[in-house]
């Protein structure tokens, strides 16, 4: 299919599409009556996968365990991925209905088939991190609800688009930092917010560190791989046998700003939803950006930054944490537990009329609620910028070398128009946002 994504392209495919419905492997069973704990089909969440590699074949894997949802297509520029994807589901659901086998899932090599099938309601989004706010962009002028895997987007202007495209088009969004459904994250944070620890004066973030090396040495591309769709809007480059791997996909700047944003999401999103007052305006410090071999993101970064108000924050590689710190104490929470001074911190809980925050167990279920009840889930659009602005501007401070000062009402860099420049990325003609 022709790559240009123009808007009479698009609708021709939706078209197309919606006129071969009735051809398409879609099939209602007897199982799309609902039972004791299944909604009938009319009630369920129809669900597409964009992107089943590893992250997107473990969300898929999530998500057909849903009641409310119904999964019924996917889409991967990997013909085995998408095989593989389609069987899982098919498997699943045949099991569930006590069936010997069940036939109802739509394989697509171009998402723009999967976007115009009018019976899909919300698309998995699980690609490369470059394809991430393209795919939101176009899910949102297709009309779909969407749940997307972290970082938002490879460049900060690129997430500021989605961001009003899933407001103008009245989208439901959730972001993939799905420790949100962890009791004791949302706990701590609460507490953060109630001012058990008084008024924050610092506050400290540590993200796994990234990798380098990866090979350059290109080599064909393997049969039943759209190399050139997975490039998209990504810098042309040659195949290497590391390009398309996890590695590759997250330690390679063309497709990724690295694990500073990859993973940085996850404890970044805590520091926001627990401090919610805005963004560091500054942020300088080092890194190293690797020049041997494939992975070209930064690495062994160390950042100092500051608040308007004069709080202060770093973000630093190693494990995986926030620490909240006041002058009453702190509270640091991480995936597997949380830790606070005073320890009598870790007993208490918050009142009938304090802050509570989106209690939710179950990220993917969450989703699939507020698609149906139209309310924002746990980690809507604003909160999934806010934490993504941080890795994007603190990633700057290590390219340039300077001091990065930004400006919160304006959303963009002051004082230094070459760094500016570095919150957008042209994308590969003939696509765009």
């Amino acid at each position: 299919m022709n790559p240009k994504c123009t808007r009479r392209s698009f609708l021709k495919v939706a078209s197309a599409s919606a006129a071969g419905l009735a051809a398409a492997p879609y099939v209602i069973t007897s199982g799309a009556l609902g039972a004791a704990d299944v909604p009938p089909a009319s009630g369920r969440v129809t669900v597409g996968h964009i992107g089943v590699g590893g992250q997107g074949t473990g969300l898929l894997h999530a998500f057909v365990g849903q009641a409310l949802g119904q999964s019924v297509a996917v889409c991967d520029c990997f013909q085995k991925r998408r095989e593989a994807a389609a069987k899982v589901i098919e498997d699943t659901y045949a099991k569930r209905q006590d069936k010997g086998s069940f036939k109802g899932v739509a394989q697509y090599a171009d998402f723009r088939e999967l976007l115009g099938r009018p019976d899909i309601d919300a698309v998995v989004i699980a690609t490369p991190d470059h394809w991430h706010v393209p795919l939101g962009m176009a899910a949102c002028r297709a009309g779909k609800d969407m749940y997307i895997e972290k970082p938002l987007g490879v460049a900060l202007e690129w997430n500021k688009a989605l961001r009003t495209a899933v407001r103008q088009y009245g989208r439901i969004f959730q972001y993939g930092t799905q420790q949100r459904g962890q009791a004791h994250i949302r706990q701590g944070c609460e507490l953060v917010r109630n001012g058990r620890i008084g008024k924050i004066t610092a506050v400290e973030v540590i993200a796994p560190d990234g990798a380098t090396g990866g090979s350059t040495v290109p080599i064909p591309v393997p049969e039943g791989f759209d190399y050139d769709r997975w490039l998209g809007p990504a810098p042309e480059s040659p195949f290497t046998a590391d390009r398309c791997t996890a590695n590759g996909t997250y330690h390679v700047y063309d497709n990724s700003i690295g694990f500073i944003a990859g993973w940085g999401a996850h404890p970044l999103d805590v520091l926001h939803w627990g401090y919610p007052d805005a963004i560091p305006v500054e942020y300088e410090g080092t890194g190293l950006v690797p020049t041997q071999g494939l992975y070209s993101t930064v690495v062994h970064w160390d950042i100092k930054g500051r608040y308007a108000n004069g709080v202060t924050f770093t973000l630093k590689p190693g494990g995986d944490s926030t620490k909240f710190i006041g002058p009453e104490g702190w509270i640091r929470i991480s995936r597997g537990g949380w830790d606070a001074e005073p320890k009598s911190l870790l007993k208490e809980t918050t009142g009938p009329n304090e802050i509570h925050l989106h209690a939710s167990n179950d990220h993917k279920k969450d989703f699939l609620e507020c698609v149906k009840n139209r309310k924002d889930p746990a980690s809507f659009i604003e909160t999934a910028c806010q934490s993504d602005f941080i890795s994007h501007l603190s990633d700057i401070a290590v390219r340039t070398g300077r001091k990065i000062t930004w400006d919160p009402a304006k959303e963009t860099i002051v004082g230094d128009d070459a760094a500016a420049r570095m919150l957008n990325r042209p994308l590969r003609a003939p696509w765009r946002l």
